[in-house]
């Protein structure tokens, strides 16, 4: 997801993009551990996508 598409959220859709992240990334930290998931990398760019979705949210927030 690109910083454009993030801009253009709501603050309730990133409330909701926010939480489906955070449990996707849960779930494949698990797969993770228990075996090496195929792309490690994805795991980085989730954390990444979910600190861009907050600071949106956050910014959102403050803004209104």
């Amino acid at each position: 997801m690109e910083n454009k598409d993030i801009l253009a959220l709501s603050l309730s859709d990133l409330r909701d993009r926010l939480k489906e992240e955070k449990s996707t990334l849960n779930k494949m930290k698990i797969n993770h551990t228990v075996s090496p998931v195929e792309n490690p990398m994805k795991i980085r760019e989730s954390r990444k996508l979910i600190a861009r979705l907050s600071t949106e949210l956050t910014k959102k927030q403050k803004a209104s």
